[in-house]
């Protein structure tokens, strides 16, 4: 069995990061796996991606000369929108290859039109890493247009111009006559694809991303933030990038109104920031902060997740949740809203906190059950158990193996 994994990159951003982590997975199941990219970032002799300087300039030219087809649409949504439009010739790369299936992943960034999507002829899985492939160009909405079909009549009041979401969407109607096998990666991306009018009758399955659990699992605290250069004897609190570098989905307004809450409940705690560097103005959040900058390996993140007390992912909208599953493999509990992805990895009080999506305060008040459990050990194990047991790679690989013997019956 030949399987060749199709993403923008193999290690720029969550997606990359998940497709890559499947792809190896795969490997150490002794299958024949490839992955092409866009962006070859590794150095794996099994990732393949443009390999001289001009086809590397096409590559990245490519996503920047829609921006005058986007300037004609006027949204409060300021997602990544791909029309995906600009021709492209994957579909006959891949039905000239010897590959027995394709597994497609993130392709939005104007990889891949949607046309030749249409074209491909090999047997097709489609893991959905956002809302993209059943939307219309946005990768995330608040909206429930493609649920009843982009109409002329149901434009959110907000938008203006040309309605590129509603042109997408007709074209991907249009082109994607032949259903796909669809791996969503939590339940509620699954439940939106299923509740779509491009997917509802496609077939349709939950795998979660992996982590080879071997490598992410818990490092001594002390230990860790010694490396890391956090105070040794006060409870930290992290979470990832705010600000303008943080998208409306990630609800960083929500978590700075729920530290507000926190500093009524108590004083006692420090908070940890990566993914950023420390801003020119310092921003209050009431606590002392520590900017930790961006990790750029996995050691790094491990030594940072096993550093803290507790990792909080306040988003609106997470299609999985790859940071909480990493936090927990390495035996740190998560708090975030009972909400989209993270449903399937923060089991309420038993190795995390679920809050009243999107309740600031009940937010606060989770963050203090981990700082004040007295079995805050046991919530730890409990997270780690929860990683090895459902998120592992050896878990998710053989789920993949089982979908890909049954399309190829």
């Amino acid at each position: 069995m030949k399987i060749v994994h199709i993403n923008n990159a193999d290690n720029s951003g969550g997606a990359a990061r998940a497709a890559y982590r499947i792809h190896n997975s795969l490997i150490e199941k002794a299958l024949h796996s490839r992955m092409w990219v866009n962006y070859a970032k590794t150095g794996d002799w099994t990732v393949i991606g443009p390999t001289l300087r001009w086809e590397k300039a096409i590559k990245q030219m490519r996503s920047h000369l829609i921006t005058p087809l986007l300037r004609t649409m006027q949204t409060q949504n300021n997602i990544l929108h791909s029309p995906a439009i600009l021709p492209s010739s994957w579909s006959k790369r891949i039905n000239k290859s010897d590959f027995d299936i394709v597994n497609l992943h993130w392709i939005g960034g104007e990889m891949a039109s949607v046309e030749d999507i249409g074209r491909i002829k090999k047997p097709v899985i489609w893991t959905l890493h956002d809302m993209w492939a059943f939307c219309g160009a946005e990768h995330y909405t608040l909206d429930k247009r493609w649920c009843d079909g982009y109409k002329k009549n149901n434009r959110l009041s907000n938008e203006s111009g040309f309605d590129i979401n509603r042109w997408t969407w007709k074209r991907k109607m249009k082109h994607w006559k032949n259903p796909f096998q669809i791996v969503a990666v939590s339940n509620w991306l699954a439940e939106c694809a299923q509740n779509s009018v491009i997917m509802k009758d496609w077939p349709i399955t939950t795998i979660p991303n992996c982590l080879n659990t071997d490598i992410w699992k818990p490092v001594d605290k002390v230990f860790a933030r010694k490396l890391l250069g956090l105070p040794i004897d006060v409870p930290i609190v992290a979470f990832g990038t705010y600000g303008a570098n943080s998208s409306y989905y990630k609800g960083f307004d929500l978590l700075v109104d729920a530290l507000k809450h926190l500093g009524e409940l108590t004083k006692d705690v420090e908070l940890a920031i990566f993914g950023q560097s420390a801003p020119q103005e310092n921003p209050d959040f009431g606590f002392n902060t520590n900017f930790m900058g961006h990790f750029y390996d996995d050691l790094s993140l491990r030594l940072f997740y096993s550093a803290v007390d507790m990792l909080v992912v306040p988003s609106r909208k997470e299609a999985f949740g790859q940071t909480a599953s990493e936090s927990m493999a390495c035996g740190t509990p998560v708090v975030a809203f009972g909400a989209t992805g993270l449903l399937d990895i923060v089991d309420h009080r038993t190795n995390g906190y679920l809050a009243k999506p999107f309740d600031t305060e009940d937010l606060a008040s989770g963050i203090n059950f981990i700082l004040n459990s007295g079995n805050y050990d046991q919530l730890c194990k409990n997270a780690r158990e929860k990683a090895v047991k459902k998120f592992d790679k050896d878990v998710v690989a053989d789920k993949y193996l089982e979908i890909y013997s049954k399309i190829l019956k």
